[in-house]
C-alpha cells in the first residue's frame, strides 16, 4: 500500500504543469488594473481643480454649485 502510494505521489510530481487563470491572465490583469488606477489618477488631479500647496489648509474649496 505504501508503496502505491509513492508511486502515486512521484508520478503526479513528474506531471506537466498545466497553465493556470494567474499564468494565461496574470500580467494583463497587472496592467489593466494600473492602467484604469492611472487614468482615474490622471483624471482626478487634472479636471477637479485643486490647488495644490504644501498645506491644503484654505487651498480646496469647493465650487460653487449649478442650479
Amino acid at each position: 500500500l505504501a508503496r502505491g502510494i509513492q508511486h502515486t505521489a512521484v508520478r503526479q510530481a513528474h506531471r506537466k504543469h498545466e497553465p493556470n487563470f494567474h499564468d494565461k491572465y496574470g500580467n494583463l490583469v497587472l496592467l489593466g488594473g494600473a492602467a484604469v488606477f492611472t487614468s482615474v489618477w490622471g483624471y482626478v488631479v487634472t479636471q477637479l481643480g485643486m490647488e495644490w500647496g504644501l498645506s491644503p489648509v484654505g487651498k480646496i474649496t469647493p465650487r460653487e454649485w449649478r442650479e
